[in-house]
Order: C-alpha cells, then structure tokens, then sequence
C-alpha cells in the first residue's frame, strides 16, 4: 500500500499494509499500537470493524496482504479510507463512503465469481479497475491502434513447441556450475548493501542466511540510520515471522500465504531442488524483460503457491521470479529480479537482486557470499540475534 507516489514507495517489511476496509484496533484509544499477538486468530477478531465475509476469517498476515492488493488494483492510499493514516491523527474506526463503497464491491465481486464461474477466481478488482479508482468504460483509439496490451496472465497457458520445463531447467542448472556442485550447496551467507530505490531506502547493510534444504533468513539493518529500524524475514523449515518496523505489525508470526511464499523462497535458494520443490511444471509463452529474451516456466509450490519463472534464453541464468498468495479479492505478487552473476567457488551467484512486492520496491547489490559455511541455528529463529 503506498504512501505517497508509488513508484517511490519503499518500506521495510513485506506486509507492511494498513487496511482499507475497517482496520481499527481493538483499543481505540491505542490506534497506533501494533494489536496484541495474532497467533491462530482471524483479522475479525484482531481487528475491528472487519466485517466483510470473504475477509473477516482471514488470518492477519493474508488480510494485511488483500488490503494491498485493494490498494494498488484501486491507486489508493491507506488514508483514502482511513483519515489520518500515517499520522498520529488516524481514524481506523470511522467509515467514510469510500470504505462502505468497497465492502459492497468485495461482496459483489464473490457474488460474481460464485455465481458464474463456480467460485472460482475469474474476476478481482484488478479484472476493472487496473490502478484507477473508477473503473474506465470506453477504450481509447490511441490505444487499440497503438502496441499490444503487455499484461500478462497469472496462469500460464502450456504451449507445446519449444523447450520443455525439464529441458529449460536442466539448462539452468548447467548455467549455475551443473548439478554436482548445486548439490554440494549446503548452506551460504550473502553480504551486500541496499541501494534502495527511486533515491530512497539505501545505505542498509543486506544479509542472507541461508540452509539446505529450507532455512533462510533476511535482514537489513541501518547502523547509520537507526531511526529506520531494521528489517527480518525468516523461516527457519517449519515457521515463519516478520519484523517490519514501519508496518502494522511490528513483529509476527506468518501463518498465511506469505509462510508459504516464505518457504518457498527457502526451499528456492538451493536451485538444486527446484524439480522438486515446483510441481505441475509448465512451459508458456517466451516474454522479454529488458534486454532478455526469455523462457517462462510456471509451477505449483508449497501450500499450492503460484510461481512463474523466466529464464535468459541465450545464458540459461533466473533472471525473474514472480509468487502469488492467494487472496478473496485477487492473487498476492511479491517478484525477484536477479542480475550481475558471479562465480564463487565453482556456482554462480546472482549479486544483485531487485525485491518488488505491493507495498514498495528494495535493490541489493551484493559484496560477497560464503558457501558452506556454519550457520547458527538461532539466526533462523524469532528473536534471536546473530
């Protein structure tokens, strides 16, 4: 959810989101607070005034998540319903015609989907309003004359020329150092710093810690800057948590969507086991990003999390990793970019990473990576140091 222009939006936390539709603490007079411990309870009863049906049962973390994808399918920000938001001023409780409005458009758009296309997700918000408030009626000459419309569908359709999934894979893995050494990848520690983006969030130190076959922690602090706080997500094989100090929730469990986005980011650190942890492979249509030709490969990770990934189609090397969560008013994208590969100890290792998710965009350019290096095990773990 942006505050202020989007493109310069730059958070810390991945679910750093307020809500649109009727966040307010429990304890008005603390609206500000970050809400006690939301272990195993629903936004309805950590929140109030959540009263939508496709949302009130959500967990937290997955309706934080839905509250961006309303957010950026609408170009809203967080104080276009909640007066006040981002200041000490806010009102999560009060509701404005804007949010009574969106708790009808949410009931409609079930409605629709059940109604007509047996509950499947057919049709979200992004379906009409593609980043506008109000939804255009008329397309525009310039447009239908002009280049093709260059969004892509969530669900890639198979095609049957071409390279198949394995053989796109396979390719990969050669291009990394080839199998025998992606196998030899135990544990690794990368080290870099955080350029930021649009001129800001930079001059964070950057870490991951990462430990076959699913364990990875990221962190990003500012010794410099210490007012910005600093930033966790981790997963150490079975849970997941988020320190996000500028969020709504400061500090939490991850017990949706985003745990398995988590886990897969885990398991997908060791490209090794990627046929293994991707299911239901698929080859769809090449695509161009930037200067790469690419091929794009869809698969089924954990907890049925979408995954779409495009290939450099000269070098074999990752160049975008795109996972959705699902949410009652449209999928949850959070998307990698990875460039600049180099070689350590025999793998190469992409040493910068643009990281894009709804609430902001973060690049990190490497300095080094440790391989099979000792790891200790409380990195992985809430609240442990390192």
């Amino acid at each position: 959810m942006k505050f202020g222009w989007r493109p310069l939006a730059v958070a810390a936390g991945v679910l750093s989101a307020t809500a649109l539709i009727g966040i307010a603490l429990v304890d008005r007079a603390q609206a500000q607070a970050p809400p006690a411990a939301a272990a195993g309870k629903t936004a309805g009863q950590v929140f109030k005034n959540v009263t939508t049906a496709s949302l009130k049962d959500l967990t937290v973390d997955d309706f934080l998540s839905a509250m961006g994808v309303i957010s950026a399918d609408l170009g809203l920000d967080c104080a276009d319903c909640h007066p006040g938001a981002g200041s000490d001023k806010v009102d999560w409780v009060i509701d404005p015609p804007r949010k009574k409005m969106t708790r009808r458009m949410i009931d409609m758009l079930a409605a629709i989907n059940k109604n007509n296309f047996a509950g499947a997700q057919a049709v979200t918000c992004f379906s009409c309003h593609h980043g506008r408030l109000r939804p255009s009626t008329t397309i525009q000459l310039d447009k239908l004359y002009g280049p093709p419309n260059e969004e892509q569908d969530d669900i890639v359709a198979p095609v049957s020329e071409g390279p198949t999934a394995n053989q796109i894979l396979d390719k990969y893995t050669a291009a990394l150092g080839g199998a025998q050494k992606l196998a030899s990848l135990k544990s690794f520690i990368a080290t870099g710093t955080s350029v930021g983006y649009g001129g800001l969030g930079g001059g964070g130190s950057f870490h991951i810690y990462a430990q076959a076959p699913d364990k990875r922690t990221v962190d990003i602090e500012f010794k410099d800057h210490p007012e910005r706080g600093d930033s966790t997500w981790a997963f150490n094989g079975k849970t997941g948590w988020v320190k996000s100090p500028r969020g709504l929730l400061k500090d939490y469990d991850l017990t949706g969507g985003e745990l398995n986005g988590q886990k897969l980011d885990a398991e997908l650190a060791f490209p090794g086991q990627m046929k293994q942890v991707l299911t239901n492979l698929r080859v769809g249509v090449g695509d161009d990003i930037g200067d790469h030709s690419v091929d794009v490969v869809q698969g089924t990770g954990p907890g049925g999390e979408l995954a779409t990934l495009s290939f450099d189609r000269k070098t074999g090397l990752l160049v975008r990793t795109v996972r959705y969560a699902r949410s009652p008013v449209g999928r949850v994208p959070v998307q990698y970019d990875y460039d600049d590969y180099r070689d350590v100890s025999g793998i190469k290792f992409p040493f910068k990473y643009t990281f894009s998710w709804l609430d902001g965009r973060q690049v990190f350019q490497l300095s080094g990576v440790e391989v099979n290096v000792p790891i200790n095990e409380a990195i992985f773990n809430k609240g442990a140091g390192k």
